[in-house]
């Protein structure tokens, strides 16, 4: 008889001839970069919540080009869910992360249990204010403060000298680097590409809740975006109306098959202020729903 995929993938995790090492605890974590250190290497940090797709794999092999040593964390951070988001649900299977991460040049995947990040009498949050405050803040209160407190503890877990985050979640990597700055945090910043599928939906955890018939309308959201990219820097000349073109926007991602749009907005792609012309380098930001499902997109201007 067959062996069950996942049962597969966890016998070879399991199996001394697996090369992808895994630690679990802080001392453990410490004690393998204090060793990387002490003979001079620089150490990368990926942070993700596991269900690693195409996406991840890109930010280490991107990292991998600035360090000499590559940690992947894997943890699904309760902090950052809302009561009714989809923590239970979120899609847990460090097995098939290992095997996905072997041919990546990741050393090494640091999974934590919760007790460990949050251990009992846990107070302490971290807040980044103002450019948390819209857009993802306001439809998902607190999830930034949970964003950015389980970062800051991967950072002092891990000691790391650089970080790599996706664009695709790009208020969150504008937040991060806000948050480095303010508390004079000595890791570097880096942002990876937004990795694509074949019809240009970006890459996400959460694709695997679409049905067949979302997943079609979901490919449509990037097309519609680069659309009022080009019709934003067609009329930058003239002074586009911003403001009309979300609206448009809003309406085609309706008229596309997708329930809901949470916004989609011209942004400053620094400060992430609200802008109403193109006079500098700026982001077209959206995400809309199919179902439960949030998609996020962004493009650069």
């Amino acid at each position: 008889m067959s062996m069950d995929p996942l049962m597969s993938a966890i016998s070879q995790i399991n199996s001394p001839e697996n090369p992808m090492d895994v630690v679990r605890s802080i001392a453990d974590l410490r004690d393998r970069v204090g060793d990387w250190k002490a003979k001079g290497l620089k150490v990368g940090l990926v942070p993700t919540m596991g269900a690693l797709h195409e996406g991840h794999l890109s930010l280490v092999r991107r990292l991998a080009q600035d360090v000499d040593r590559v940690i992947v964390s894997i943890f699904v951070n309760p902090a950052q869910f809302g009561p009714q988001e989809d923590f239970a649900a979120y899609p847990r299977q460090e097995a098939l992360d290992c095997l996905r991460l072997q041919g990546t040049p990741a050393d090494l995947v640091y999974a934590p249990a919760a007790d460990v990040m949050y251990p009992p009498g846990f107070l302490t949050s971290v807040r980044v204010g103002r450019i948390t405050d819209d857009l993802e803040g306001a439809v998902r209160p607190g999830h930034f403060d949970g964003v950015a407190t389980v970062v800051l503890k991967l950072f002092t877990q891990s000691g790391c000298d650089a970080a790599i985050f996706g664009e695709k979640d790009y208020q969150q990597l504008v937040m991060i680097r806000h948050m480095v700055r303010n508390l004079d945090l000595p890791v570097e910043i880096l942002g990876g590409a937004i990795v694509r599928e074949a019809d240009g939906l970006a890459a996400s955890s959460r694709n695997v809740y679409l049905s067949a018939p979302q997943r079609k309308i979901a490919g449509k959201l990037n097309v519609i975006l680069a659309d009022l990219r080009a019709k934003a820097l067609a009329g930058a000349g003239a002074g586009a109306d911003l403001g009309a073109l979300e609206q448009m926007g809003t309406r085609a991602l309706i008229d596309a098959g997708f329930d809901r749009v949470d916004y989609v907005s011209f942004r400053d792609a620094q400060s992430l202020e609200t802008i109403t012309t193109l006079n500098a380098p700026a982001r077209l930001l959206a995400v809309a729903r199919l179902g439960p499902t949030r998609l996020l997109d962004n493009l650069a201007i």
